[in-house]
This record gives structure tokens, C-alpha cells and sequence, in this order.
């Protein structure tokens, strides 16, 4: 089997299992369950950034200054955009920037969605992670057909609590679940283009791979702390608190074993 063959396997197989475990962990849930584990969906996303996407940027680059730098710039940029996406809102119809009544009434009523911000971010992150996976994926099988395997197993692992996180943001942000799946669904099709891409002009991608993890890392900071967190805060109630943790703690913790275990494998 050619190496071309294996890519395109591994980039199809990794999209498809870890899209299948994360709808079977994520589309059976109630609204009131989807609430709760928001705090799950901040732990697999700052356990993603600071426990995957960061450190791969790192080991890549010479530079700690230029990888700090990129994900700097990723957060201004994911703030400009989430700016653009509350404006045409805001002009398109009444919202909580024009009439704090409105919004106060909206959130406190449903607490159910923020008008797809943290569910647009994070599809636009989900995708940069996705390329990149695939790029990983084809320099993993051009070196060692073993290799391409591990690697593409220790991705598809890695995606499924990330990928459980980015369903539950987007239902949180307001989105219907076949919506869901759909956006989720496409965005996995990016894997498939970064493989097929690096095999065919892998050096002149080498200098994508780090910008794209900058912005990958950028949007799952960003969405967790501008988005999710202070919608936390509206319950303060000690209770509240302690699942909340224990739900970022969880999250977190299934990022960390998931590369912890890989990190073995090699």
C-alpha cells in the first residue's frame, strides 16, 4: 500500500472516529447537561492548548519569543473577529450591546447561548488544529510507515475530548445538534487537505505548521477564557463552584493521560 493510500486512511479514519465517540459522548445529552459540562469543554480546551498545541510550537521553533508572539497576535486577531461577528448581529437585529435589558433578560432567562461567538472561534481554531494534524500525519507515514500509525492513533485519541469540548460549546453557543455535527463534520475535512497537501509539497508547508498552531492554541484560550469562564461566574454558589472545577480539572486530565500515554508509545 502506498504511502499516499496510508495518509488519506489515517486522515479519513482519525476525522470520522473521533467525530463518532465525540457525537455518541455529546448528542444524547440534554440542554441542562450541555450547560454543566461547559466546564468540561474549558478543561479539554486550556488542557489542549497548554499540554499539546503550545509545546509542539515550541519544539518546532528556535524562538520561545516567536511562538508567545503568534499566539499574542492570534488572540487580538480571534478578539477583532468575535467583534465583527457581534457587529453584524447587532445590525442585524436587537442585541445586549445596544439594550442591556435585552441582554440581561436573554442571559439570565436561557443562559443558553451567546449569539455563535465562541462556537464561530472555535470551528476557525478547530480547523487550523485539524490542517496541522494532517501535515503530522503525512511527515509521520514519509518517514516510517510504524511511525504514521502511532502518530495517527495518538491524534484521533487526542481529538475525541477536544472534539466532545467543541460539540459542546457549539451547542451551548445556540447551534442545533445536526448543525453541530455538520460544522464538526467539515472542519474534520481539513485534516484531509493538510495530508494530502504535505505529501505532495511538504517543504513548502514546514512554515505554515507553526503560525497554524499559534492561531490553533490562540482560539482555544481565547474562546475558553473570553467565552466560557465568565459565563461560569453567574453561578458563584459554593456548590456550583466544586463541579465546575472538578469539570475543568476533568477536562484537562483526559488531554493530559490521552498524550501522556502516546508520549510512552514512542
Amino acid at each position: 500500500m502506498s504511502t499516499l493510500v496510508w495518509i488519506i486512511g489515517a486522515s479519513l479514519l482519525g476525522g470520522i472516529l473521533s467525530l463518532l465517540f465525540a457525537a455518541v459522548l455529546t448528542l444524547n445529552t440534554s440542554a441542562a447537561w450541555v450547560s454543566m459540562l461547559v466546564s468540561y469543554a474549558i478543561g479539554a480546551l486550556l488542557g489542549a492548548a497548554f499540554l499539546n498545541t503550545l509545546p509542539e510550537a515550541f519544539e518546532i521553533s528556535e524562538d520561545p519569543t516567536q511562538v508567545t508572539a503568534m499566539v499574542l497576535a492570534g488572540i487580538l486577531l480571534f478578539f477583532i473577529l468575535e467583534k465583527l461577528v457581534l457587529w453584524r448581529h447587532c445590525h442585524m437585529e436587537q442585541c445586549e450591546a445596544h439594550d442591556p435589558l435585552h441582554g440581561y433578560t436573554a442571559v439570565t432567562a436561557t443562559n443558553e447561548h451567546d449569539y455563535g461567538r465562541s462556537g464561530s472561534m472555535i470551528i476557525l481554531g478547530d480547523t487550523f488544529h485539524n490542517f496541522v494534524d494532517g501535515i503530522l500525519i503525512a511527515t509521520a507515514f514519509m518517514a516510517d510507515i510504524q511511525l504514521g500509525i502511532i502518530t495517527s492513533i495518538a491524534i484521533i485519541a487526542h481529538e475525541i475530548p477536544q472534539e466532545a469540548g467543541d460539540f459542546i460549546i457549539l451547542l451551548n453557543s445556540g447551534y442545533t445538534r445536526r448543525r453541530a455535527l455538520l460544522l464538526n463534520i467539515l472542519s474534520s475535512f481539513a485534516t484531509l487537505a493538510g495530508g494530502i497537501l504535505a505529501y505532495f509539497m511538504l517543504h513548502k508547508l514546514d512554515h505554515l505548521i507553526l503560525p497554524l498552531l499559534g492561531l490553533a492554541t490562540a482560539s482555544m484560550i481565547y474562546v475558553a477564557m473570553s467565552d466560557l469562564i465568565p459565563g461560569l461566574h453567574k453561578r458563584p454558589e459554593i456548590g456550583a463552584t466544586i463541579q465546575q472545577v472538578t469539570l475543568i480539572l476533568l477536562g484537562i486530565s483526559s488531554i493530559w493521560m490521552v498524550n501522556n500515554f502516546f508520549a510512552h508509545a514512542h
